[in-house]
């Protein structure tokens, strides 16, 4: 599903006009327009908020997920619960990879910092 499919869905079934979550928006109802008939991207601000507005996690409204809500699995989150940014040990303990390369200290702090921005959003 397109995003704009995706952004009238939402807004129809808030019940909401398109002069009024262009108005939540600070956007004019002609640019929300564009977005849900795909001829103009939104920009990072506009999918946070509508993100906002609607509940969902931007990832959804941009349709790379069918699942309004992230979703992190129950070890996931324990593990990122776990982490600290100046845990050193853990971080070595763990040995995280991705493409088969070990993450540096300061990757891993990125990666810590994207999960908790994350969650703060939900």
């Amino acid at each position: 599903m397109n995003y704009g499919t995706r952004i009238a869905e939402l807004r129809e079934h808030k019940g909401l006009k398109q002069e009024e979550l262009a108005q939540s928006l600070g956007i004019t109802r002609a640019a929300l327009s564009h977005y849900e008939k795909n001829r103009r991207k939104p920009d990072f601000e506009i999918l946070t908020k509508l993100a906002d507005i609607f509940g969902v996690t931007i990832d959804y409204l941009v349709g790379r997920t069918s699942h309004p809500a992230a979703i992190l699995d129950s070890d996931v989150r324990e593990f990122v619960d776990q982490l600290e940014l100046s845990d050193e040990d853990i971080l070595r303990r763990f040995n995280l990879t991705i493409d088969g390369r070990t993450l540096s200290e300061e990757e891993a702090k990125r990666f810590i910092a994207f999960v908790r921005m994350e969650r703060m959003m939900e």
